[in-house]
């Protein structure tokens, strides 16, 4: 993420969107991935702004997968 972020240029806008849930790297989790991170480090700056969406669209298939594996 730093890499990403850290070349926008002025005048420039970048969004970033992800499920923090998805994670398939073993060191990694919801909570400290590279996602969760800039969204923590950035809450309380005014030139950023997050949303979290309460609900996904997703086959009821691939919510159990994410549900149960």
């Amino acid at each position: 993420m730093k890499t990403i972020v850290s070349r926008v240029g002025e005048g420039s806008k970048i969004i970033l969107m992800g499920d923090p849930e998805q994670i398939d790297h073993p060191y990694l989790d919801s909570a400290s991935n590279g996602l969760t991170y800039i969204v923590e480090r950035f809450k309380q700056e005014g030139i950023s702004g997050h949303i979290m969406l309460e609900k996904g669209e997703r086959s009821k298939l691939a919510q159990l997968a994410a549900d149960l594996l």
